[in-house]
């Protein structure tokens, strides 16, 4: 690809906070304020603080071997091309297709809140897979739309959000700061230490976009240089806002009411504050993030899949298509986003992505450390952080939820076996061609 077509430094930070705005702030923040409390903007900083660890082994790799799909070949470089390397390529792609589908939805339910109907359960799935089909029909035209319309969108979002975060802070007044330092909206999490934990959990999903600019290294200009920049800068912005808007929702509602509208507490924090057009402001916000995430996401969620697909660790369609991993990564986007709510596809995506996470980091560790001059005692300590704050969320969700926790379960036994057997056929294949070969 020559260089001029493909991403520029402020291109691909674009791509990654498009990404992480999106799904994160809009979606998350009743979900976390349910297990948090009023905790809320705490636990944004932790889930910032854990993520920051775990880049460092992304972008050491990327880095010293940038390509499209780049997150498959750093497991396939320390694991070999096996059952491990394609079941944990194959939780990373899931979770980010399971991405999609809460920006889908979350993107419905904003939609529809001026209407009264943002609980709908026919109306926000359809307008989920209609906003999944418009980002697929715009990636089919190619990258350099999608990094055009991401540059713009992320400004608007970016700017929009942060103007909303600090008027909400100045109209809610100095007594706001105070209530968060004390416990942010007054109610401490129902579950302690671990509630907290578990809500910091969901707030790694908020960040993890940046395993966007990871895999579509190959398409970025300078990949060397400007894949780790443009993953500290996206996640650098992303903490920013996301303290600012947490700290001014919980200085505007209660922690029942945050939880209340989990599904749009922005939307409900800006009422109060702003009135109406404080939540056509946030709607319009919400509706420019989610839409801008999703063209984002599938362009480089797809771009994963075809490196799947190249490394035989992925299955493809019937006959001759084309744009075949565009399609399927829409195509099980949409499946998601009918059949599970936003609190499943939340629980979901951080299950298998932390999973995926945790294997990342022992790879680096074992196999690949010298390679790409990695330090182990960062993802030493990634995983520590990981196993921390995944351990208590699975705990309390499995008491609360125990429907998604086996879900979660089935899909990764699923994807094992998938795995297994697809590597055990190729490996056959292998052996018989030779063998004809020395006949």
């Amino acid at each position: 690809m020559a260089d001029e077509k493909k991403l520029s430094l402020a291109g691909s930070v674009s791509l990654g906070t498009g990404v992480m705005i999106g799904a994160g702030i809009f979606a998350l923040v009743g979900q976390v304020a349910g297990l948090a409390g009023g905790l809320v903007p705490a636990a944004f900083l932790a889930g910032a603080v854990v993520v920051a660890f775990s880049a460092y082994s992304y972008v050491k790799y990327s880095g010293s071997n940038p390509s499209s799909g780049g997150i498959a070949m750093l497991l396939k470089d320390a694991y070999g091309p096996g059952v491990i390397a394609g079941s944990f390529s194959l939780f990373m792609y899931v979770s980010m297709v399971i991405a999609e589908s809460l920006l889908a939805r979350t993107f419905g339910t904003y939609l529809l809140r001026p209407f009264g109907l943002q609980g709908s359960p026919v109306l926000v799935p359809v307008l989920g897979v209609a906003a999944i089909a418009l980002a697929a029909v715009v990636n089919l035209v190619g990258n350099r739309l999608v990094e055009k319309s991401a540059t713009v969108t992320a400004a608007v979002k970016i700017l929009g959000i942060a103007a909303l975060a600090i008027a909400g802070l100045v109209a809610a007044g100095p007594s706001s700061l105070g209530k968060v330092l004390s416990g942010g909206a007054g109610q401490a999490p129902d579950q302690g230490i671990l509630g907290f934990l578990a809500g910091t959990t969901l707030c790694i999903l908020a960040y993890k976009g940046f395993t966007t600019i990871t895999n579509q290294g190959g398409d970025i200009q300078e990949p060397k240089k400007n894949i780790g920049r443009s993953i500290i800068i996206a996640l650098a912005l992303c903490t920013v806002i996301y303290l600012l808007l947490t700290v001014s929702v919980t200085g505007s509602l209660t922690v029942p009411e945050i939880v209340e509208a989990r599904d749009y507490a922005l939307a409900e924090a800006a009422e109060p504050l702003f009135g109406a057009w404080g939540v056509g402001l946030t709607i319009a916000l919400a509706v420019v993030a989610t839409l801008s995430g999703l063209l984002a996401s599938i362009y480089s969620v797809s771009r994963l899949y075809a490196m799947l697909q190249d490394m035989k660790q992925a299955p493809g369609l019937p006959g001759d298509i084309k744009h075949e991993p565009l399609l399927i990564t829409a195509g099980l986007a949409i499946i998601v986003t009918v059949f599970f709510d936003l609190s499943q596809i939340a629980s979901l995506g951080a299950l298998l992505y932390i999973a995926m996470d945790i294997a990342i980091h022992v790879g680096v560790i074992r196999h690949l450390s010298g390679d790409i001059g990695a330090k182990r005692w960062i993802p030493a300590v990634a995983i520590l952080l990981d196993v921390a704050v995944v351990v208590p969320f699975v705990l309390i969700k499995a008491g609360q939820d125990p429907l998604t926790v086996g879900i979660a379960a089935a899909v990764a036994l699923v994807i094992f076996v998938a795995q297994w057997w697809a590597v055990s056929r190729r490996d056959h294949t292998f052996e018989t061609t030779g063998q004809e070969a020395g006949s």
